[in-house]
């Protein structure tokens, strides 16, 4: 079971966790029960709550006992006995349901619009009745003091078929295209149909004349909202007897009173998706609207946000289970989810032990989604030596890093660093004794890292505090006690390296300067080493060496400068002999290289001589073509240069010019033999 917190309300997802395969055996599940901690610990509130495939829509009889679904693939319902915590029945239908309403208390009476026009009607004992309507429908409602249902879809007209007399009544005609939803107050029975030019029709089903009409297109469009194209009404539900709440295919929604034109409130998704579904939880005043991506409880005064959810699958329906704190939805995936939200209301009475389990959970701190996972960058895994894992499964991209599991994660880093846990051991160790000394009495100490800087801060500090007193200004604060800067001086990977390039060249002065700092920092450590003692020492013996040192800064600054880089070519030649006789050390092996097939082996002069065109200018390498003859440059009428190429031919073609040059030749050679050996046979015809 997951949790998650927004707005500090929690929400216990009841569907979480893996499911066991259909097609295993009893004995195989119980035996992966008791080998898998994960599943042995899951929460199946109702056995096989799902679909084979996806669920469409979900609904509750009005006693509360029964949950129904229908979903595909095949076509099917299944109904949910919540008493039994387990399936009733499953029936399969011919073809898909677009909606379907509860008539009866119970199951015994169900109507279903499906996607071939066709209206069927099931009792308790199974199919019972089917007929077809003129026009493919999308929704329908069901009037229940006159018995007539009443459908909208793809035509102008609502189809009225009474279920008393058993026949089509006289349609409503209206003035839109296309009507997309449509409902019955349950109060004043005033029945609204939604259409997809974004306006709801209100009709007196007793006159069966219109009402009225909202424009909620128009209504929707506010300064912060951004639509693309004109939105039609794709959801529609009432709230007793005044209050109606509207639901567009851009993502807002509108809650109107009945007695105004204009919306109280209009909420924005900012998704841009068409609402799906609209509840209403009366105990606390919030509306619950859903799109394919998101649910969201606000309060239906203010707008203000209670609080949301966002499933892993897109949603298809939402429904609240009545008088309590449960949330079902219908999914684009096989497994209906069942949310329970503790300050909605109580749990219902057939899982009245969720209540329990929550308070127990609440005194327990509860576990995160991801902590049996570690999030590790791209470095962290070279480090591991786990780089080869991108792409593959055991690694999940998110952000600028992967998700893995946290056993595999501890298992390569005891393979890369084994005595990492000993080091973590006496560091924790270190800074609990580091606590527990900070609670003496102790000399003024400077950081372990960063000593010299920290005392030229002091320094500098020092100086700065006798010119504000002169000045009476105010004191800055110090960087040392800025927790900022905190970790500069106590992580040892922020320390200076003052024999370092950049340093020695950017800091010429500093090693005079660092000797008088380097024999105050030995006072300070003889001072350290007196700790059991309670007076402290005076810290005045370094001045009298700087009484001695001269003023004359500028001088002293260019020969360190000369004198660092003098040190700089020495090293840098140092280097350089240690890498010649590595060099002279290490032998070479010659290596062979395979020339493909139809090329010749050229000399490397060749590819030098390229070389050395290539970077000449184009005027040199024009002079030079020109002079071996492929290149003509002549001066034109007009005044221009008009330059004529002749191109080079390639290995191949001058093989195949050969070879047809040797070709034409054979050929001659085998006609003059054969002209001599007629003339001969000629002759010797005559003198025989």
């Amino acid at each position: 079971m997951q949790v998650s917190r927004l707005n500090e309300v929690k929400i216990y997802s009841l569907s979480a966790g893996r499911s066991l395969p259909e097609w295993l055996s009893d004995r195989k599940k119980r035996a992966l029960q008791k080998k898998d901690v994960d599943i042995r610990r899951r929460i199946e509130l109702i056995q096989d709550f799902e679909m084979p495939t996806v669920s469409t829509k979900i609904k509750v009889s009005r006693d509360g006992q029964y949950i129904m679904a229908v979903g595909t693939y095949k076509p099917r319902i299944r109904c949910f006995d919540t008493y039994q915590l387990s399936q009733k029945f499953e029936r399969c239908l011919d073809s898909e349901v677009v909606t379907f309403e509860i008539l009866s208390d119970d199951y015994s009476k169900i109507v279903f619009l499906e996607c071939g026009r066709f209206v069927e009607f099931h009792s308790q004992h199974g199919h019972y009745y089917r007929t077809r309507i003129p026009k493919f429908g999308r929704d329908f409602s069901y009037h229940y003091p006159s018995c007539d249902l009443y459908f909208v879809g793809a035509s102008s007209e609502v189809y009225r078929l009474n279920l008393e007399q058993g026949r089509f009544l006289n349609s409503l005609q209206t003035d839109a295209s296309e009507s997309n939803v449509c409902d019955i107050n349950p109060v004043h029975f005033l029945f609204a149909m939604g259409t997809a030019e974004g306006k709801v029709e209100c009709w007196d089903p007793r006159t069966r004349n219109r009402v009225g009409l909202l424009d909620c297109a128009l209504s929707s469009v506010t300064a912060d909202t951004e639509i693309d194209g004109l939105p039609s009404v794709s959801a529609l539900k009432f709230d007793g007897a005044l209050n109606m709440a509207v639901g567009t295919s851009t993502g807002q929604v509108l809650l109107y009173d009945l007695r105004s034109s204009d919306p109280l409130i209009v909420k924005d998704h900012h998704y841009g998706l068409p609402i799906k579904s609209i509840q209403f939880q009366p105990q606390l005043d919030l509306i619950i609207s859903a799109d394919s991506r998101i649910i969201k409880m606000w309060n239906k005064d203010t707008g203000k946000i209670f609080t949301s959810m966002e499933p892993e699958y897109d949603i298809n329906d939402v429904c609240l289970y009545p008088n309590s704190g449960m949330l079902m939805t219908a999914n684009e995936a096989p497994k209906m989810n069942i949310y329970y939200i503790p300050v909605l209301g109580p749990a219902p009475k057939w899982c009245s032990f969720l209540d329990n389990l929550t308070e127990e959970l609440e005194e327990n701190p509860e576990s995160t989604v991801y902590d049996d996972y570690k999030f590790v960058t791209r470095k962290d895994l070279e480090n591991l030596g786990l780089a080869h894992l991108i792409g593959s499964s055991l690694l999940r991209a998110y952000m600028h890093g992967f998700f893995m599991d946290i056993r595999l994660y501890h298992k390569a880093k005891m393979m890369a660093n084994p005595f990492a846990y000993e080091e973590y051991r006496r560091e924790k160790i270190r800074q609990k004794v580091e606590e527990t000394r900070a609670q003496r009495v102790q000399l003024k100490k400077l950081p372990k890292v960063n000593k010299e800087l920290a005392l030229k801060l002091i320094e500098e500090e020092g100086e700065e505090q006798q010119v504000t007193r002169k000045r009476k200004q105010k004191n800055l604060p110090s960087l040392l006690k800025d927790d900022r800067f905190k970790v500069m001086f106590e992580n040892p990977d922020f320390q200076v390296d003052e024999q370092s390039e950049e340093f020695r060249l950017l800091n010429p002065l500093v090693s005079k300067i660092s000797e008088k700092r380097k024999r105050k920092l030995k006072l300070l450590e003889e001072l350290e080493a007196q700790e059991q003692e309670e007076e402290e020492e005076p810290e005045g013996k370094a001045s009298d060496a700087e009484s001695s040192e001269s003023s004359d800064d500028e001088k002293g600054w260019v020969e360190e400068v000369r004198k660092q880089r003098k040190l700089l070519r020495q090293e840098e030649k140092v280097k350089r002999q240690e890498r010649f006789k590595e060099d002279q050390q290490t032998s070479l092996k010659p290596q062979f290289f395979e020339i493909k097939e139809g090329e010749e082996f050229r000399s490397f002069k060749d590819s030098a001589k390229k070389q050395k065109l290539m970077k000449k200018t184009l005027g040199d390498r024009l002079k030079l073509e020109e002079k071996l003859g492929t290149l003509n440059v002549s001066d034109t009428t007009v005044g221009s240069k008009q330059a004529t190429f002749k191109l080079k031919k390639s290995e191949q073609q001058k093989k195949q010019q050969e070879a047809e040059k040797q070709h034409r030749q054979e050929r001659k050679t085998l006609r003059r033999s054969a002209s001599h050996l007629k003339s001969k046979h000629g002759r010797g015809r005559l003198f025989h």
